[in-house]
C-alpha cells in the first residue's frame, strides 16, 4: 500500500533516507543457486555513485554495499536478501534554511501536504540518493538475467538540455561522465555544465536504455503489460517525467504503413514498437527513452511559500546535481532489469 516495493514474484522493497545513518533494500522472491557477491554489485553503484566528477554532487559517498541475508557461501539461498548502503557524508546544515519551505518543483510541497510531517534534509525519502539500494537490487537482477537467458542491458545519454548527442559508439560510453555515446561532443557537454553550475542554474537530459536477448513472449495482459510495467517502474525514477518505448510520441506522426514493423522469414523488418507488442515481448531489443526534468535545488532565487502559507523566496545552497540525469543511466538500467527479471519468472511460473 505505501508504494515502496517494486515487482510481483521478483519483488525489491527500498528503504532509508537521504540523510539517515543508512539506506537499503530486501529483494524477495530471488531464485537459489545464483553465484552472487558484494563485488557484483559494488561495480553497479560506483557507475551511479556520487562526486565521481565536477558536473555532479559533490557529496562523497563511498556507497559500499553490505549482503546481510540471502546468501550463504557464494550462492543466494532462496530467502530475502538484505543489502545495506551506509550514509558517511550527509552535511545536515546545510538544509537547515528551507525546513520551514518549500522548492519550487520539489516534492517538499506535495511531501507535507500527504503526511503533514516531511524531513527536509537532502529531501529525506524524495531524494535521488535512494536510487543507489534500486541499482544495488539491479545488479542481482541483471546478473541472472544475463546468466539465464543472455539478456543484456545498456544505456546512454542521448540529449543534454538543446545539445542533441548523435550516437556514435558504445566504447565512448563507459568513458565519460554522461554516459554520451561520441567522445568527440563531450567537451562542449562539459563547457554547458560548467556553465550551468556558474549561473546556478541546473538542466533536464534523454537517457536510453535497451535490452537485447529478451525472448519473445514476456508479458502480462491486459494490466500487467511489459511496456506498463517498465513505464511504471521508470516513472517511478526521481525527476523522470516522461517514458516512452520504441519510436514513442514520434509515432503521432507516422502512417500505419511506415510504423508497423513488417516480418520476414529471417525476423521483424524494423522496430518502432520497441520490441513490445501488445503488451508482450516480441525477442527485438526493448528500447526505452526517459524525459528528466531539471534538478529543483538551484541557487536561483523563486518565489514560494513556507508552511503558514506566507510568500517567501527561496534558494537551494549545498551540494546538488545540476543535472540529476548525468548518473541516471545505470538506473534506469537497473530498473528495466527489476521489471524484466520479474517477468522473466511470471513467464516461467505460467507458461513454462
Amino acid at each position: 500500500m505505501s508504494g515502496n516495493t517494486l515487482g510481483t514474484l521478483f519483488r525489491v522493497t527500498n528503504f532509508g533516507e537521504s540523510h539517515g545513518p543508512a539506506i537499503g533494500a530486501v529483494i524477495d522472491g530471488c531464485p537459489p543457486g545464483l553465484s552472487l557477491s558484494e563485488a557484483d554489485i559494488q561495480v553497479e553503484l560506483d557507475r551511479r555513485r556520487p562526486g565521481t566528477s565536477r558536473h555532479v554532487t559533490q557529496r562523497r559517498e563511498p556507497d559500499t554495499v553490505e549482503i546481510l541475508s540471502g546468501v550463504f557461501e557464494g550462492q543466494t539461498t532462496g530467502t530475502p536478501i538484505g543489502l545495506l548502503i551506509r550514509n558517511t557524508d550527509a552535511r545536515s546544515k546545510d538544509y537547515s534554511a528551507i525546513a520551514d519551505t518549500f522548492r519550487p518543483g520539489h516534492a517538499d510541497y506535495s511531501y507535507w501536504k500527504k503526511y503533514g510531517i516531511r524531513d527536509p534534509r537532502g529531501g529525506g525519502r524524495s531524494s535521488a540518493r535512494l536510487t543507489a539500494p534500486t541499482v544495488a537490487a539491479g545488479a542481482v537482477a541483471r546478473k541472472w538475467l544475463m546468466q539465464e537467458y543472455g539478456v543484456r542491458i545498456r544505456g546512454y545519454m542521448s540529449q543534454l538540455g538543446p545539445i542533441p548527442i548523435p550516437f556514435d559508439s558504445w566504447d565512448a560510453v563507459p568513458e565519460n561522465p554522461f554516459y554520451a555515446p561520441n567522445a568527440a561532443i563531450v567537451p562542449q557537454l562539459e563547457a554547458f555544465m560548467d556553465q550551468l553550475r556558474h549561473d546556478g542554474d541546473s538542466i533536464g537530459a534523454r537517457i536510453e536504455v535497451q535490452a537485447e536477448g529478451v525472448p519473445a513472449g514476456w508479458g502480462e495482459p491486459l494490466y500487467d503489460r511489459l511496456d506498463a510495467d517498465i513505464a511504471h517502474a521508470m516513472m517511478g525514477l526521481n525527476a523522470v517525467k516522461g517514458v516512452s518505448i520504441g519510436s514513442g510520441f514520434e509515432c503521432v506522426a507516422m502512417r500505419g504503413s511506415e510504423h508497423g514493423d513488417e516480418l520476414s522469414p529471417d525476423g521483424f523488418l524494423g522496430n518502432h514498437a520497441g520490441g513490445v507488442l501488445g503488451g508482450i515481448s516480441s525477442g527485438q531489443p526493448l528500447l526505452v527513452s526517459l524525459a528528466v526534468k531539471p534538478t529543483s535545488s538551484i541557487r536561483i532565487e523563486r518565489h514560494s511559500v513556507n508552511r503558514a502559507n506566507d510568500p517567501v523566496m527561496v534558494q537551494t545552497l549545498g551540494r546538488h546535481d545540476p543535472c540529476v540525469a548525468i548518473r541516471a543511466t545505470p538506473i534506469a538500467e537497473a530498473l528495466l532489469a527489476i521489471v524484466l527479471m520479474d517477468h522473466a519468472l511470471r513467464h516461467r511460473g505460467q507458461c513454462s
